[in-house]
């Protein structure tokens, strides 16, 4: 991509692979170019919320997990967040010229979840979530608050997560999903600001 003045500027992209015993995970992202997003894992509605978190972070994203053992969900959530979020921190770097801050405020008809995200260096994830059902499309309702703190401490960003309102499960965790991926496109846009903290580093 060509900036105006004449300078090439770089999109943040890479492809990574995670194999271990129990799961095979691999994933292309660019996010500096929204395009087409592609998820396929033998969970269905994590299919869904992966989709959701990608395209929110406008993103070209294509992203493909094997289950190898097949004893439940866990696995494969816990290790698509480990390397979405391994990504992440390999693609912003040092952290300079980012904004670092990104939050947003998502209703999705009863539900309104607020997501603030702090891109740091110090990946911790505070979720509070009142999910109902116990399950949807093969997915643990618990799992939602692991995928998200997985992802914080790889992308080593700190990430506050909230529901002000609603009851529909569905909702609930679909407008997280929503919230975090505009969280964190808002907080990985590039600026001219070296450093964004008055210590002068992260």
């Amino acid at each position: 991509m060509m900036a105006s003045s004449g300078v090439l500027k770089m999109s943040r992209s890479i492809t990574k692979r995670r194999e271990t015993r129990e799961t095979l995970i691999e994933l292309s992202i660019n996010i500096d170019e929204p395009g087409t997003v592609e998820v396929k894992t033998p969970v269905p509605f994590l299919n869904h919320m992966l989709h959701t978190l990608l395209f929110y972070m406008r993103a070209t994203a294509s992203l493909r997990a094997v289950d190898k053992l097949g004893y439940d969900d866990h696995h494969i959530v816990e290790d698509s967040a480990i390397l979405i979020g391994d990504s992440l921190r390999e693609l912003l770097g040092d952290r300079k010229r980012i904004t670092r801050f990104g939050s947003a405020v998502i209703p999705m008809d009863d539900a309104l979840i607020l997501a603030a995200v702090d891109i740091s260096g110090r990946g911790e994830g505070f979720v509070s979530l009142n999910l109902q059902r116990e399950e949807l499309g093969g997915m643990a309702a618990e799992n939602v608050e692991h995928f998200m703190k997985t992802l914080a401490k790889k992308a080593e960003l700190t990430l506050h997560l909230r529901q002000l309102d609603g009851h529909n499960t569905h909702h609930i965790i679909e407008a997280s999903f929503k919230a975090v991926g505009v969280s964190i496109f808002l907080a990985t846009r590039k600026t001219e600001s070296e450093i964004m903290s008055t210590k002068g580093m992260l």
